[in-house]
Order: structure tokens, then C-alpha cells, then sequence
């Protein structure tokens, strides 16, 4: 498994939208920063319905999950 970055202004439901990246830096607002997920083959996240439902949870809650980091408001 590896981590992957949200691109600015991306979708955080399509593989396309993250890129790899070995330390994640998660400024700004409260949304999406970064998942960790094995790669799909094409050096993007698979995006599994349990990592979607962690995705969720850390929206919902504003709490980072394991496989999910937030932005921070720092």
C-alpha cells in the first residue's frame, strides 16, 4: 500500500484525480488529503468501497481514519 495525494480542485472519487506521494502534505481546509490504498496498476489508488467508507467517516466526523488523511486547518 502506498499513500496518495488529492490533486488541488480534484474529484476525490476517481483514481485520476491522486498522485503518489511518500509524505502527503495536508494544508488547508477539512476535505480529503491523501488515502492509502494499493496501487490499480496505473499509479493511481484503488479506491475500494471500504476505503469510500473511511472516506465518508472522516468527512462526516472530521476525524482522520487510517487509510484517509484530512486537511489540516494549520
Amino acid at each position: 500500500m502506498a499513500w496518495f495525494e488529492l490533486k488541488a480542485g480534484q474529484d476525490p472519487t476517481l483514481p485520476q484525480s491522486y498522485e503518489p506521494q511518500d509524505n502527503p502534505s495536508c494544508f488547508g481546509s477539512g476535505k480529503i488529503c491523501a488515502v492509502n490504498a494499493d496501487d490499480n496498476g496505473s499509479e493511481q489508488p484503488d479506491l475500494t468501497e471500504e476505503l469510500k467508507n473511511e472516506m465518508i467517516q472522516a468527512l462526516h466526523t472530521g476525524i482522520p481514519q487510517p487509510n484517509v488523511q484530512l486537511r489540516s486547518m494549520a
